[in-house]
């Protein structure tokens, strides 16, 4: 495909590590960004469904917010480019973890995770006129064995209360981890090699 007359993409995330994670990498983007949550809208809906699994799951909701700020292009009169979009939650034991709803469920996750092994899966999704590509980058985070007190600082600082799983790699929660294998920038929210390939595929030079 031949490089965009305009190397310049929309992303469809209110998340700044993302925007952070695509500076990083030299991608020039404006945010498109959703007069209302996008989860309000039925079409992107982060309901988790009966016998979905997790992968499926956030693959079929990254997919729905490309779609979804796709069509906002045409009603908005804005320059047609590519629309990056992306979803990350955690896998544990099958069960989808995503952002606590409060301390208290932020609590109780960390000390779900603590010691053990999950799952991180984000999924990103790119959409431009009809064609729709996405990719899926899977990580496997080892928590060490926390302490009732160091959950309770943590939360505390409120970090958590944003973030799927209740932690943040890139964070103070960067001590609670014994090991990782897999992405890094796909913990934090972007697999930055996945995304590299994919907004290769739409024709941005990178």
């Amino acid at each position: 495909m031949e490089p965009l007359i305009d190397p310049r993409i929309y992303l469809a995330s209110r998340s700044p590590r993302r925007r952070e994670l695509l500076t990083q990498i030299g991608v020039r983007f404006d945010l498109l960004m959703f007069r209302a949550a996008p989860r309000e809208d039925a079409a992107v809906s982060e309901a988790w469904l009966p016998g979905e699994a997790p992968d499926a799951y956030v693959e079929r909701v990254a997919r729905a917010k490309a779609v979804f700020a796709a069509g906002l292009l045409g009603p908005r009169h804005v320059v047609a480019r590519p629309v990056l979009a992306a979803d990350t939650t955690l896998d544990l034991d099958g069960e989808i973890i995503g952002k606590p709803r409060d301390e208290a469920d932020a609590a109780a996750i960390l000390r779900r995770l603590s010691g053990r092994s999950h799952r991180v899966l984000t999924a990103i999704a790119v959409a431009r006129g009809e064609r729709l590509e996405h990719r899926l980058s899977i990580s496997e985070v080892r928590f060490r064995r926390l302490g009732a007190d160091e959950i309770s600082r943590y939360v505390q600082s409120g970090e958590p209360m944003d973030k799927a799983g209740a932690y943040g790699i890139q964070g103070r929660a960067a001590v609670f981890i014994e090991e990782i294998r897999g992405s890094h920038s796909g913990i934090v929210g972007l697999p930055l090699c996945e995304t590299l390939l994919l907004l290769r595929d739409f024709g941005y030079p990178l």
